[in-house]
């Protein structure tokens, strides 16, 4: 895989993911990458395209199938990005960007289900089926 090759995002997206690489140290030539046939919603135009990405990153065995846009090359940009994520997350959990948003994530969450059961739950935890 070469990082110099051009990708559909903008120039500042990949200089980021380049920073990134080169902080967790990871080797860009042990990353395998294949293209596979895309399936799902998109018609012909996916079906007959080998527009999905898989890359491998066998040192850490992780694995990253990524096929959310037509474009093959943004496909690659987002599965090298993902991959990314993956390697941090077992590399340097307590750094790693995506754990956090995560965990916002699950405290919103847990907010929102608190909320509910005070607003629609009797004193004793159970729902009221009540009609108003």
């Amino acid at each position: 895989m070469n990082l110099n090759e051009r990708f559909d995002v903008s120039p500042a997206k990949v200089e980021e993911l380049k920073a990134r690489i080169a902080r967790l140290a990871v080797d860009i030539r042990l990353i395998e990458e294949a293209f596979v046939r895309g399936g799902g919603k998109g018609g012909q135009k996916i079906n007959k395209t080998a527009n999905r990405v898989q890359l491998c990153y066998p040192p850490l065995g992780i694995r990253v199938v990524v096929q959310r846009e037509r474009r093959r090359t943004v496909n690659r940009f987002l599965a090298l990005r993902e991959l990314v994520d993956q390697i941090e997350m077992k590399i340097s959990p307590e750094t790693s960007e995506r754990i956090r948003e995560i965990e916002r994530s699950r405290r919103r969450k847990a907010r929102g289900e608190a909320r509910g059961r005070l607003k629609y739950c009797r004193d004793d935890g159970s729902a009221d089926g009540s009609p108003l």
